[in-house]
């Protein structure tokens, strides 16, 4: 009555009968979606670090039509909050970095400042 089925045909039977497996372009459709709303979250607000060393030049426009020896030039760098303070003269080579923490001076050739500014 009851015949075995043997167990290739059972095997056989039984993934016949199991769900097909997903196209790869539905699986892809998924995986897009996914990430398309991965990239529709916003960003993580990150606060800006504020350096307490940050140069601020309006604080040493003092400087400005005076003569600056190394007294004012270490005074104005205290005022402005700066790291380093350098006086730069006409057609003197400097460094071209960018140093935010860093007050320069442009003077004359008669060493009067110019112009004061950070950076």
């Amino acid at each position: 009555m009851f015949r075995r089925l043997s167990p290739v045909l059972l095997c056989l039977s039984l993934v016949a009968c199991s769900a097909p497996a997903p196209d790869e372009q539905e699986q892809a459709v998924v995986q897009a979606e996914q990430r398309a709303e991965q990239d529709a979250k916003p960003a993580p607000q990150t606060e800006v670090a504020t350096d307490a060393a940050t140069c601020d030049a309006t604080q040493a426009q003092w400087t400005v039509g005076k003569a600056i020896g190394d007294a004012d030039l270490e005074q104005a760098r205290k005022d402005a909050g700066a790291q380093t303070a350098r006086t730069l003269k006409p057609g003197q080579v400097t460094t071209m970095e960018f140093n935010a923490a860093r007050l320069n001076i442009d003077v004359d050739d008669k060493g009067v400042a110019t112009a004061v500014r950070c950076g």
